[in-house]
């Protein structure tokens, strides 16, 4: 894939049987009044989707993209690969979310803002900076998601309030300095991984909030062992930083 980028700012988007929603988010993101361009990620979907993302890409052939997996391989090795195309593309801003509509696409334009306008190197479109701002989510997975993020607070250190938000900006040279072939977890774990990564190599961290609704088309791909993954990993993550020496990319500017 050499297709040159038109924008200094890409969404990237894995899917695995998004059917229902590919086509719409897709248009949605292209609608909006800054300009954004599109990575699909597709981890083989059955359901057709990759099939929907190349008719989108017939329409918008400078806008949109589509990398195409074997199979299912992981939230975090989905974005990951999204990064590296990213890098490589000479994107400046790089956004990673859903493709359910958990999270808005019109955020997007204010996130972008904090880091191509503003000083932010990491933007989180975050469901705990004021309050819990989650819509449709049974009590019990609101309260879980909650205190998990308390949780990974506390045992991390990370001054971020959800730190399992999957609604992340990133200016390139975070990415540019970030081990990516050294993150390791897959699923929500990643998500914290990534931001603790960031927050002890000296980068800016800023939170925004943002509303986050449970999707209405589609099935959720959490299950309790990602879920596990977050709350237990965030030991091992830890316990491993006491033994490593950060390189410190803080601005003094």
């Amino acid at each position: 894939m050499n297709t040159p980028k038109r924008s200094d700012s890409l969404v990237i988007i894995p899917m695995y049987n998004e059917c229902e929603n590919a086509a719409a988010i897709i248009d949605a993101v292209l609608a909006l009044p800054a300009k954004f361009d599109i990575l699909v990620i597709d981890d083989n979907s059955p359901d057709g989707t990759a099939d929907i993302v190349r008719g989108k890409i017939k329409e918008h052939p400078d806008r949109v993209m589509l990398i195409s997996r074997s199979g299912k391989l992981g939230l975090g090795t989905a974005y990951i690969t999204g990064f590296k195309r990213a890098i490589e593309l000479g994107y400046e801003f790089i956004c990673e979310m859903d493709a359910d509509f958990s999270h808005n696409p019109a955020d997007l334009v204010k996130m972008r803002a904090e880091v191509i306008d503003g000083d932010a190197d990491v933007v989180i479109g975050s469901r705990y900076i004021s309050g819990v701002n989650v819509v449709n989510w049974p009590m019990g997975r609101v309260l879980m998601s909650y205190f998990a993020s308390k949780y990974v607070r506390m045992v991390t250190g990370l001054p971020v309030h959800d730190t399992t938000a999957g609604f992340v900006g990133y200016r390139r040279r975070v990415l540019e300095a970030l081990p990516l072939d050294d993150i390791k977890f897959k699923g929500y774990a990643f998500q914290i991984e990534m931001k603790f990564t960031a927050h002890k190599y000296g980068f800016k961290i800023k939170e925004l909030p943002i509303v986050f609704v449970n999707r209405v088309l589609g099935s959720s791909k959490m299950s309790g062992g990602i879920f596990g993954e977050a709350v237990f990993g965030v030991v091992r993550l830890k316990w491993n930083s006491l033994f490593k020496k950060y390189p410190d990319y803080s601005r003094k500017d």
